[in-house]
Order: structure tokens, then C-alpha cells, then sequence
């Protein structure tokens, strides 16, 4: 989007110490630090990812696309959803390379902050087509496939589905569209220039249903809105502050939700979004500034994420960036998930409480003691406070582990055969907002690996697919952990707990814990 705050009339009402090491020893952690703190944290996604105002994430055929901001609306693709490539403009594919006549008359000659939905044999893309805002027109592009190479390929111009005429409460940019589940299709626009605004279209056609009837005014004071759905609530997330001014940008999404389309939208205190209401969804945090244009991309199973851009990626110098993140839903709302960062694990199972390990034989945390010291009868002596008890390490205990190891449920206990360091692997691709990890008991190279028959070990690692993790985040901010592959096997399978003691591979079931797992930091 590219309104900010501009000065016009606005509805708003409200508003430890560490054990002595010997130098081999101290040489092993300090290589061990070296390398994680190299690591990349499991943030931005991989390939060419420069984009504003992203379009719904959507699957076709085997690939995922994206459409953005800019000169004939620039084409976004992936194969796995991690690795992105840019591809042309959609535009191109038009005659003429440019929108249609009545869309130029009612809007402008620019093409902003598409967004898509699949329906039926159709594509149905909206675009934002601003002239001298709020001068602006939403116009319909129809298509049969996303795929470029295809010989179907060609988008036809469905006209101008909504537009604004400069003078009213109102600028007809930012569409974002909602099939819900009763089969009606809705759309949602709107920027600062006035209200965000909802109509009803034909999902037969994608163009407005009752165009004599006025839209809905729903929400003020912000823009990029969309309407999502779950357990018969709407819910509305917009993003509000100012965009396109780099690491300056303000740019964050905020939400209300309704038990019916039209609302009222209402936040999580009771505010109406007509009077500038508005529950924090995502702000800015850490190094990627400005998150707005929220996009639902559901992939089954209990794992749902969602697409947007951030204003600014510092990483990146500062240009503006898609991401893709977990979605999660707590007490009736949705909540913005964080993508999986390097670092040292205990794997715990939701089912069992017991945590994944080496099938080694532990040794206590700070060693054995004895109940009395120096034996005896009578009751145990009254305990007394002693220094902190330093964290177990594998170079301490793991001198005599096998070279390949199995693995086996036990309680947590801290013990170094517990401790399991997550790593992004490099150029061996991912899914949709992650790349596939590597998972090593900490400080070696045994590494968790799938074997025939749907099985583990660990091993030491060699980068076979086998050894490659996918590790989604569930609704419920649980974990599915599964490889990439299984020797002899085609069929998808996750990590299983078969009861306390035994981790296996097996088929996930979202309605069972025996597959959703617990990442805690150690």
C-alpha cells in the first residue's frame, strides 16, 4: 500500500558457572559457539524474496505463487515454498500489457497489492488501480492456470469490480477475499482515505453480486484488510500504521472479529474497528521491520501459516520482503507464530511427558550422591544450599557412546543425551517458511535418522534425505517432526510416540497426540 496517515477526515472515536575444562575441552565448546552463533536464525525465507504487499500465498499444481506491488504486478514463485523465484509480471499476459479501459477510466494506470483465490476452473486476482488517490479502481483479472509455461495460460480483464471517486469516504485499493463456508464470496478494500469497506461478489464470476447495494462500512484507520473464518466467527485483520518508508515504516496488523460477515468487528476489548478498535496480531520484532498484508495459507492437518511482508528485512538491506509464519489460534484468536530459530532443544513428547534420547546410559546431572553420606541408618541429614550444579555437556559424559546410536523415550532429566541442537541445512531446500533441519544430539554429529521399515537411529551426519527434518508448528503451537525421506518408503510418516519409551515413525493423525511434539530450551 502506499497511503500513510494522509490528512483527511477519519471515523475515529477511541482508540551458571561453568564446570574447569581441560583445553581440549574448552577448544570443543568454543568450536561449538562459533558455529551456532554463525548458524542463520530461521527467519527469512530463502532465494529472491523482494516484494511489497504480497498476495495470499497460493498452491497450484505442485508450486506456490505470490503476486506484489509494481510495474504489471511482479510474479513470485516457489516449488517448495522456502527457495522463491522471481518470475515476470502478470500484466504481461494481458493485451497490451496493461489493465483494461474501464479499470484505467475508474482508477489509474498502476497496479498495486493484488490478492487471489482459487474457485472451481478459476483464478479469480484482484488489483489495486489507483490513479490520483483516493481516485482508484479494484479491478478483476480471470485465469484457468498460474503456471506460465502452460499453453492455458492467459488472464482475461474482468473489468472494475469496485472503484472511488476521489471525493467519498473512500479508496478502492488493497482488495483481500474470502470464500466462506457457505459459499459466498466477500470482498474487503480500503486504505486511510476513509473506511475499510466489504461487498459481495459472485463466485461464478468474481464480480460484485448486488452492485446497486452499498457496501458495508466495517473498519477505519487502517488498510491491506481480509476476512478469515473459523468455528463461525469472521475475523478481520488489517494493518495499521504507515508504510513505505524502509526501517521507518510503522506498519503492523491488528484484527477484530464477528459472528456474522458484516460485523460489527469487535477486539479483544470490545471495540468496535468502525472506532478504531483493533487487537495486535504482529508488530515489528527484532530485525524485520514493519509486518503487514496478512494472507492465509492452510496446509492441512492442523497446520495453517500465513504470508506477509515486512516493511524492512536489515538483514537484507533494508528492502521489503515476503515471509511466511506459523499460525496459531489461542482463546478464540488467531496468534502469530515464530518461525523455528537454531539452537539446543529437549524434544518432549505431548503425549508421554518423557523426551527423545540417545539410547546411552546417563549419569546424573552433577553426579551420584547418596541419600546419607557415609551411610547409616536414620533419617536423611537436613539439606543444605550448595553451589549451582553447571549443565551437563556431551564432551563430559559421551566418550563412550557409539558411533550409531539408537534412540528411546526417557524422562527428562537435563542429561546430555537429551540436549538436541536444530540447524537449518543450507541448499537442500524446505517447505513453506522453513528450510529442513538437521537434528544432532548437542555437541556431535549423531544425528536423529530415519531408517527402513520406518524406524530411527542416530548416526553421524552425511546430509541424506533421510537425515533431513520438515518441523511444522501445529494450531496449538505444538510440533510435527518429519523427514524428508524414509529408505524404501513413499508414504509420508512423523515422529511417533508409541508409549513412554519407544519413539517410532508413523502416519500423523491431527485428532491424536501420539505425533505433536514440545520444543523447550533445555
Amino acid at each position: 500500500m502506499k497511503t500513510a496517515f494522509p490528512a483527511v477526515t477519519q471515523v475515529i472515536k477511541s482508540g551458571a558457572p561453568a564446570l574447569a575444562p581441560d583445553a581440549k575441552t574448552m577448544l570443543q565448546r568454543l568450536l561449538l559457539c562459533a558455529a551456532t552463533a554463525l548458524a542463520l536464525p530461521v527467519h527469512a525465507l530463502d532465494g529472491e524474496t523482494a516484494v511489497h504487499d504480497p498476495s495470499t500465498v497460493i498452491l497450484h499444481e505442485g508450486r506456490y505463487y505470490t503476486y506484489g506491488t509494481g510495474n504489471g504486478l511482479p510474479i513470485l514463485t516457489s516449488e517448495d515454498g522456502w527457495t522463491w523465484q522471481r518470475k515476470g509480471s502478470l500484466m504481461s499476459a494481458l493485451p497490451g500489457g496493461k489493465a483494461g479501459a474501464e479499470v484505467l477510466a475508474r482508477g489509474g494506470d498502476n497496479t498495486w497489492a493484488p490478492d487471489i483465490i482459487h474457485i472451481g476452473d478459476k483464478f479469480f486476482l484482484y488489483y489495486s488501480a489507483p490513479g490520483t488517490q483516493p481516485k482508484s479502481a479494484i479491478g478483476l483479472l480471470i485465469g484457468r492456470t498460474l503456471d506460465p509455461g502452460s499453453p492455458d495460460y492467459k488472464w482475461e480483464d474482468g473489468g472494475p469490480v469496485v472503484w472511488s471517486d476521489g471525493i467519498e469516504d473512500s479508496n478502492a485499493i488493497d482488495p483481500g477475499v474470502l470464500l466462506d463456508p457457505d459459499g459466498r464470496l466477500w470482498l474487503t478494500y480500503g486504505s486511510y482515505f476513509g473506511y475499510i469497506r466489504l461487498v459481495e461478489l459472485d463466485p461464478n464470476t468474481g464480480k460484485r453480486l448486488h452492485p446497486n447495494k452499498p457496501p458495508a462500512n466495517i473498519a477505519v484507520n487502517s488498510e491491506a484488510s481480509i476476512l478469515i473464518h473459523r468455528d463461525g466467527w469472521y475475523y478481520l485483520l488489517v494493518t495499521h500504521g504507515s508504510c513505505c518508508q524502509g526501517a521507518n515504516s510503522t506498519y503492523n496488523i491488528r484484527m477484530g472479529r464477528a459472528r456474522k460477515v458484516t460485523g460489527p468487528y469487535l477486539d479483544n476489548m470490545g471495540v468496535d474497528m468502525i472506532e478504531g478498535g483493533g487487537k495486535l496480531f504482529a508488530g515489528s520484532r527484532g530485525r524485520h521491520i514493519g509486518p503487514g498484508h496478512f494472507g492465509l495459507l492452510d496446509l492441512g492437518q492442523g497446520v495453517q501459516k500465513f504470508s506477509l511482508h515486512y516493511e524492512a528485512d536489515l538483514d537484507r538491506g533494508g528492502i521489503s520482503v515476503l515471509d511466511i509464519r506459523p499460525l496459531l489460534w489461542r482463546d478464540g484468536w488467531p496468534v502469530a507464530g515464530d518461525n523455528l530459530m537454531t539452537g539446543s532443544y529437549s524434544i518432549e513428547s505431548v503425549r508421554t511427558g518423557t523426551v527423545l534420547e540417545l539410547a546411552v546410559q546417563g549419569f546424573p546431572v552433577g553426579g551420584y550422591r547418596q541419600r546419607r553420606p557415609g551411610g547409616g541408618s536414620g533419617p536423611p541429614p537436613e539439606p543444605r544450599p550448595g553451589p549451582a550444579i553447571p549443565d551437563q555437556e556431551s564432551v563430559q559424559v559421551g566418550a563412550s557412546w557409539p558411533a550409531k546410536t539408537d534412540v528411546r523415550l526417557a524422562p527428562a532429566m537435563l542429561q546430555a543425551q537429551q540436549k538436541w541442537t536444530l540447524t537449518p541445512v543450507q541448499s537442500s531446500g524446505g517447505t513453506p517458511g522453513a528450510p529442513y533441519f538437521r537434528i544432532s544430539v548437542t555437541g556431535t554429529e549423531r544425528s536423529l535418522t530415519a531408517t527402513s521399515g520406518g524406524e530411527l537411529s542416530a548416526t553421524a551426519f552425511n546430509g541424506a534425505a533421510e537425515q533431513l527434518w520438515r518441523i511444522d508448528q501445529l494450531t496449538d503451537g505444538t510440533y510435527r517432526i518429519s523427514p524428508k525421506a524414509i529408505p524404501g518408503m513413499t508414504e509420508p510418516l512423523a515422529l511417533s510416540a508409541v508409549g513412554s519409551g519407544m519413539p517410532t515413525l508413523a502416519k500423523f493423525d491431527a485428532a491424536s497426540d501420539r505425533q505433536r511434539w514440545s520444543l523447550e530450551s533445555p
